[in-house]
């Protein structure tokens, strides 16, 4: 069973203003933000269909770690609505991922500002981020 503590020295929680810390496998913890949008999952097998959404109040986490991407959805509740749904996608397929979303950037409507803003200023982020972090790595000669 996973526990749910409240840990107040994060940000951007819920409406008190504090994150979740989920505890996954091995005993690791994540700390989770609310959901801004809707996310749906579906696992198609050849004989089983499993679908979940999660809204609003449901949390995630997405960080990168030494060999790619994690991303996990929380959805929180008595245990007949309780899911978890946890990815990782080593740093080859992500880029590749992003690469094949540049090229698709004209589904996005452009009268959908909010949208393609939100994206575009995301994506800048992950850019900085990973160049501030090379010109550190660089300047201590790593």
């Amino acid at each position: 069973m996973r526990s749910i503590q409240i840990d107040p020295r994060q940000a951007g929680g819920p409406e008190i203003g504090v994150s979740f810390a989920m505890e996954g496998k091995n005993g690791a913890r994540a700390m989770t933000k609310p959901i801004p949008d809707k996310a749906e999952v579906a696992v198609e097998y050849p004989d089983k269909l499993y679908i979940g959404t999660f809204a609003h109040t449901a949390r995630f986490d997405a960080h990168l770690d030494e060999a790619g991407i994690s991303l996990s959805l929380h959805r929180i509740g008595s245990e007949d609505e309780r899911k978890t749904v946890r990815m990782h996608f080593h740093f080859a397929l992500f880029a590749e991922i992003l690469r094949d979303l540049a090229r698709t950037v004209q589904a996005v409507p452009l009268a959908d500002t909010a949208h393609r803003e939100a994206l575009r200023d995301a994506a800048k982020a992950l850019c900085a981020a990973l160049d501030a972090h090379s010109r550190k790595t660089a300047k201590a000669g790593v």
